[in-house]
């Protein structure tokens, strides 16, 4: 088992599905509240630590906003990132498409200009320094409404040459893909790829909708899917990529316990699954620490490994060329 999780670290990596104000480590938080003079419920590491021991989506996104309320400079959002892509270049990803929540900084007067004028010098520096690449995936929150959406979409027109895509995310069960028909619709028009979570806590027919209605390239999580097996069977003719996070599946009681996540039942089934960490800093680990977990429980193979990590830029929105070559070094790879 050593040599496989060695191998995990080793190998190039793409990452399709971490949310970027999810990797805002504990000690990040603190420096910002002081930095920026926000008060905190928490008065050191310990108390946030203690926070952090939730077991449902509701539970962790109260504190992920909480904790997103630091988050007030440039300079800030700046520091987020960069800090993540410095995890990106420890843990061998060298391809990262960045998840982002414009409503959650707008909402409390936090302008898009300014959440833009941090992220983006920290992708650009990570692709001169690092050699690490980079798309950015505008999220909608689901909890609010379509109208919403669409006022962000008109905000983010400055900006759409720095936007790969949109996605969907948020509180997921009562919030149905149908709601953002539309928004999809006009992001499809605007030339934008798109993504949506559905099937995490939702049932499979949140990921008919994703695919029906909103059109989407990819399923971020799809677990429930399993579900449905003529789903299974669609998913798996048509190569859509589902982008799974096992410790985020466990801390938010998704499965019970990680000898029971589907995805090696994903890869039986054919289905173009890759390993993400969601949001890392509140679910105890990044994408290594995410394979190191799927290795201990399913006792992965070395061949299974290099499958999800494969699938990872298959799924990627890179150009046909670049992925072929990132494919080419994982298959190189001792």
């Amino acid at each position: 088992m050593s040599e496989i999780l060695e191998l995990a670290k080793r190998l190039p990596k793409a990452e399709l599905h971490m949310h970027v104000e999810g990797s805002l480590e504990p000690e990040m938080m603190l420096t910002l509240s002081e930095r920026n003079q926000v008060a905190l419920p928490y008065s050191d590491i310990e108390e946030i630590n203690k926070a952090y021991n939730f077991n449902c989506l509701q539970d962790f996104l109260d504190l992920y906003y909480q904790g997103m309320s630091v988050l007030q400079t440039e300079q800030d959002f700046f520091d987020l990132t960069w800090a993540y892509l410095l995890r990106c270049q420890q843990q061998n990803v060298v391809h990262t498409e960045i998840f982002f929540d414009p409503q959650g900084h707008t909402g409390r007067g936090i302008p898009f200009a300014v959440v833009m004028g941090g992220i983006q010098p920290a992708l650009r520096r990570a692709e001169s320094e690092l050699g690490i690449s980079s798309r950015l995936i505008m999220c909608f929150l689901r909890h609010l409404d379509q109208q919403s959406a669409f006022d962000t979409l008109e905000e983010a027109q400055p900006w759409l040459s720095n936007i790969a895509g949109v996605g969907l995310d948020s509180s997921e069960v009562g919030h149905p893909p149908s709601g953002f028909r539309q928004v999809f619709e006009r992001a499809a028009q605007l030339g934008l790829r798109r993504v949506a979570h559905a099937g995490e806590e939702g049932p499979p027919e949140y990921v008919y909708e994703a695919l029906d209605l909103l059109q989407v390239d990819r399923i971020d999580h799809g677990n429930r899917s399993l579900e449905d097996p003529e789903l299974v069977r669609r998913l798996a003719e048509s190569e859509i990529p589902l982008t799974v996070c096992p410790l985020s599946n466990l801390r938010l009681a998704v499965v019970s316990d990680m000898r029971e996540h589907p995805a090696r039942v994903m890869l039986e089934s054919g289905l173009n699954v890759c390993i993400n960490s969601d949001d890392p800093s509140y679910f105890g680990g990044y994408v290594n620490e995410n394979f190191e977990a799927l290795i201990h429980a399913l006792d992965l193979t070395a061949d299974e490994v290099r499958r999800l990590v494969a699938n990872g830029f298959r799924a990627s929105f890179l150009p046909a060329g670049e992925i072929e070559r990132h494919l080419g070094n994982v298959a190189a790879a001792q």
